[in-house]
């Protein structure tokens, strides 16, 4: 089935994004809630049930499986809710007919809801037509559900550690396995074989006789190879990926998975020529499968959408990707923090992402899993981890533990941007007795974690005016590079007039190639990188850097040919975009010929 837009909206943060259906899904926009922190998921429940006067009884942490619980019974408030704006929105009357006009007005011009509906209504407002028509042809954005594979932290009751579907993730999966919705589960942050096992215990993942599915699966990938792998090891529990959802490894916001240097535009390439190859060798395996378990083989082939997201800025290249590539939707995940009727952001945060300029905007080390994330400098979290440096006590108090995973000094295991971990880390690096300068780089590497997993999510708490007694008032955002050429908050239909063309919200004339920036920000990567192993290059990194940089070399031969053979798109731009390819490839002479250079120099022993 036809998707209603052609965009949806990621997940974003912890709590940017958790209550996102409420506000769109009547409009049919598909939007994602993060499952990472239950907490505050059980906050927004108490608050929106008591709004909307729904019975609400608390899910305390001494329950068995609340996590679980919390997520079901939050899930199905949210469900129940968006569904009952959904429906009064089709209950059209002549008093309140504004929703149904904003659905409509929303949608992209090519629409051919947008064309029946101008029809139905050039004659006048006939209500039992408008109503008939309405419950007929509109339908409800998907409410999907986001779950970072890796955050899967170990659980103890009374010092005891519980079985492993008591995990974090795992008890999100079960939450949403239960939940009424009938939408997508995303997994993202890579594999993690024990859960994707786990999924298999749960009816709603698997087809029914007509090959349709409850719970679908949603992959989020950086490249093909990963999309391939990931696929077939679940069609072996027989289940079926629903959609690979591609990002850009770098060029996006929150967490960035960088690739070996595959930049997005030829891995979205490589999906398109390999659609077919991909969606019947996976059939294969799914088939197998669901026979041996004596389940229901359906008779017509399984399909499944293909999109992309991460730095898409301009309706012209969300309709390049679009017909190009031949995808499926487009994800916009930056832009919309400055839309409130869309996202949940705090006033003081909201007017940081507005002025914010490329220079505020990094990729970091601040987070305690290890990965590079996209960061906004002078964020009030950062500012707080900041203070306590400053006070001789670096670290945070870790309230809610979600990321608890190192175990170098614990079985149970510690948040490295908990005050316990970087006191424990720091007494080991004074016994070392490093030179100054090595001391102060090292220390600075333990203490530059920032307790991401709570401040993610204090933003959402700050906007509704909920008590923070727990976790403080620091929030932590992660938008994309994008949100540079972004200044002023925008509304929904702002939003969406930009995304198909009717309106431009980037009022700056210097924005690049959403390719073109990606490739800036992977040779930028790639610099850095040099920088930390430089003093000493094993072979082993010289040949990941050297395969790196002809990875990025034959991404820019693919755009080079790309924007000299399409005539009709981005003529505009055209020249600047070769002339910013040529230097890109002058900068991956400059590294290559440095790391050349350094593999000659002798290490010493």
């Amino acid at each position: 089935m036809k998707n209603t837009h052609s965009f949806h909206i990621p997940v974003m943060g912890i709590g940017f994004t958790i209550d996102t259906p409420l506000k769109v899904a009547q409009y049919g926009i598909d939007s994602v809630i993060s499952l990472v922190d239950d907490i505050l998921l059980e906050k927004l429940r108490k608050m929106y049930s008591e709004k909307f006067e729904m019975p609400y009884k608390e899910i305390s942490n001494k329950m068995d499986d609340f996590r679980a619980k919390r997520i079901t019974s939050y899930l199905n408030l949210i469900s129940d809710l968006a569904e009952k704006k959904f429906e009064a929105l089709k209950n059209v009357t002549i008093e309140k007919s504004d929703d149904i006009k904003t659905y409509i007005n929303l949608l992209p011009d090519g629409s051919t809801l947008k064309a029946e509906f101008r029809k139905l209504t050039e004659n006048g407002f006939n209500i039992s037509e408008i109503k008939s028509w309405a419950s007929k042809n509109l339908t409800m954005g998907k409410i999907d559900v986001n779950i970072m594979t890796k955050v899967d932290k170990d659980n103890y009751k009374n010092k005891v550690k519980l079985p492993v579907e008591y995990n974090d993730a795992h008890a999100a999966l079960r939450g949403f396995a239960e939940s009424k919705l009938k939408s997508s589960v995303i997994l993202s942050a890579g594999m993690n074989p024990r859960l994707y096992a786990y999924m298999s215990q749960f009816d709603d993942f698997y087809p029914n006789e007509q090959g349709e599915f409850n719970k679908k699966i949603i992959l989020k990938v950086s490249d093909y190879r990963s999309a391939l792998i990931q696929g077939k090891f679940l069609a072996k529990k027989g289940l079926w990926v629903s959609e690979y959802r591609i990002e850009s490894g770098l060029n996006c916001g929150g967490h960035a998975f960088a690739t070996d240097g595959y930049l997005l535009g030829p891995v979205l390439q490589e999906f398109k020529e390999k659609r077919e190859e991909l969606q019947i060798s996976i059939q294969h395996i799914l088939n197998q499968e669901l026979e041996n378990q004596g389940r229901v083989v359906s008779e017509k082939p399984f399909s499944f959408k293909i999109t992309a997201q991460g730095g898409v800025g301009t309706d012209e290249e969300h309709e390049f990707l679009l017909n190009h590539y031949e995808l499926d939707s487009i994800g916009w995940g930056t832009p919309f923090l400055l839309v409130p009727e869309a996202t949940t952001v705090d006033k003081k945060t909201l007017d940081q992402l507005v002025n914010a300029k490329e220079e505020d905007l990094y990729l970091s080390d601040i987070s305690p899993l290890g990965v590079p994330f996209n960061n906004l400098k002078s964020n009030t979290k950062d500012l707080e981890k900041e203070a306590n440096i400053e006070k001789g006590r670096p670290g945070s108090s870790c309230p809610k533990k979600f990321v608890s995973l190192n175990k170098e000094f614990k079985e149970t295991g510690i948040c490295t941007a908990s005050r316990e971990y970087q006191y424990l880390k720091i007494k080991e690096l004074e016994a070392k007795q490093l030179p100054e300068q090595e001391h102060l780089g090292a220390l600075n590497k333990i203490t530059e974690k920032t307790c991401t997993c709570v401040g993610l999510g204090t933003s959402a708490l700050l906007a509704y005016n909920l008590d923070t007694k727990v976790e403080g008032e620091g929030v932590s955002i992660c938008p994309g590079p994008n949100m540079a050429y972004y200044s002023k908050i925008m509304s929904l239909k702002n939003m969406t007039d930009h995304i198909y063309g009717r309106d431009n919200m980037i009022t700056r004339t210097d924005r690049p190639n959403m390719f073109v920036k990606e490739l800036h920000i992977y040779i930028e990567f790639l610099k850095n990188k040099l920088n930390d192993i430089k003093e000493v290059m094993s072979k082993k990194e010289e040949k990941y850097m050297l395969t790196f940089a002809n990875n990025l070399d034959e991404g820019i031969l693919y755009y080079q040919n790309l924007f000299m053979n399409f005539v009709n798109t981005f003529e505009e731009i055209k020249q600047t975009v070769l002339t910013e390819l040529e230097l890109g490839t002058l900068a991956l002479k400059n590294i290559r010929f440095e790391i050349e250079s350094l593999s000659l120099i002798p290490v010493e022993n």
